[in-house]
Parts: C-alpha cells; structure tokens; sequence
C-alpha cells in the first residue's frame, strides 16, 4: 500500500479528469470538457475534488499527472496544474501513461488483455496493450506504438487483445481514478524532474506544424 494523499489528474483527450486518493483508495474524482468550454475547467474541478476529499493543496504527499500521448493543449493544461500544485507544496511529481489511464481507469474491465487506444489525429491512433491480472491490476503488455486507424484492429489481433478507447466498441477515455490499480508501479519507477518535465504529446501541435510548413525549418525551442 501507498501511503498519503495522492492527487491524480489526466487530459489526455477532450475529457479531463480529477481523483484524490487516500492511502491509495479513491475518495474523491471529478471530471471536466477540456474543449468548447468559455473558461479553464480542469483546476476548479480539482479544488472541488480535494475539497470533497476534506483536504487542501497543503495536504498533498505526491501529485500523478497523465503524461499522454493526446491532445497537445489539455495536456499543457493539465501538466501545468500536476507541477504547479507539486512545487507549491513541496512534494514529488509522478507521470504515468495516459494509455495506462485507459484501462486502469475503466470500471468493470474483466480480467484478460486489452489494447488501449487514443486518437493521434491524422488518420492514426496510439495503441498500447495492457493486462488485467486478476488481482486487478493493470500491468503493460508491450510497447507504445502509433499507427493508421485502419490497422488498430491487426494490432490488437497480434496481441490477443480486446480495443479500448474513444471511439472503439468498448468505449472508455483516460480517467485519473485509474492511478489506484497503478500507484505503487508509478511511485516504484520514482519521480519526474519537475523543472524539466513535459507530458509526451505524441506528435506537434497543429499551430507548429503549420508554422515550420509555412517557413520551411524547425520552430526553434
């Protein structure tokens, strides 16, 4: 068991979310539309999630933000909020895929082998597999990969594996409660460098890939 208070949060896709768990048990979980809204959703909804919780910022041990792939904006947004709650408290930062999140942070999965799948937009998908033991945890089954949306269907055949996500038949988007069958794989691996650390967006975002087509060379860091 992980002891302390953990605050998780993912906005791997459109759908951001919130979980605050206490000696590794889910106590409190929110979630948020990332797009289409007039304002920023993700840190009131954790305010409102820790405050569901009976805690504060203060109270945090560690904070566990999903680290993607996905949307390159919400991630920003979400990472933005894992470091700053992280350094105002003093306490360490965890990342954790958000394609993990996919099937740790799906209720009812069964045990077996399932592929979690996010939109890498043009026309391709980031797959992973991942087990269901049957103690419930969630453990990896191979490699990240990104490939056509029309191949998810061979990549899950190859690895006996059931699809997840979005827009699959067993529907499912990354949730932060999901860091409770994780937590203590994502806490053995160690923290991430908070003044460096940056979610793995998968690929760049729009605006840049515009930007570099438009003048010919690499936007300069």
């Amino acid at each position: 068991m992980v002891n302390g208070l953990t605050l998780a949060l993912d906005a791997a896709t459109y759908d951001g979310s919130v979980a605050v768990l206490r000696d590794g048990a889910v106590v409190a979980e929110a979630a948020v539309a990332m797009r289409g809204e007039s304002e920023e959703r993700l840190m009131p909804a954790v305010v409102a999630a820790l405050a569901e919780a009976g805690a504060a910022p203060a109270d945090v041990t560690r904070v566990v933000c999903g680290a993607g792939p996905g949307s390159f904006t919400s991630l920003r947004i979400a990472g933005a909020i894992a470091k700053g709650i992280a350094f105002g408290a003093g306490v360490p930062l965890f990342a954790v895929s958000s394609l993990a999140l996919v099937v740790a942070g799906t209720p009812g999965l069964e045990r077996g082998d399932y592929l979690a799948v996010l939109d890498a937009l043009r026309g391709e998908r980031f797959v992973a597999p991942f087990r269901v033991r049957t103690d419930g945890r969630v453990v990896p089954a191979g490699e990240t990969e990104r490939v056509a949306a029309d191949a998810v269907t061979a990549v899950a055949a190859r690895h006996a594996a059931t699809p997840v996500g979005p827009a699959e038949a067993q529907r499912a988007t990354p949730h932060a409660r999901g860091v409770a069958r994780l937590l203590e794989t994502i806490v053995a691996m160690g923290p991430v460098a908070l003044d460096s650390w940056e979610p793995a967006y998968g690929r760049l975002a729009e605006a840049q890939v515009k930007w570099e087509a438009t003048h010919g060379r690499p936007l300069a860091p």
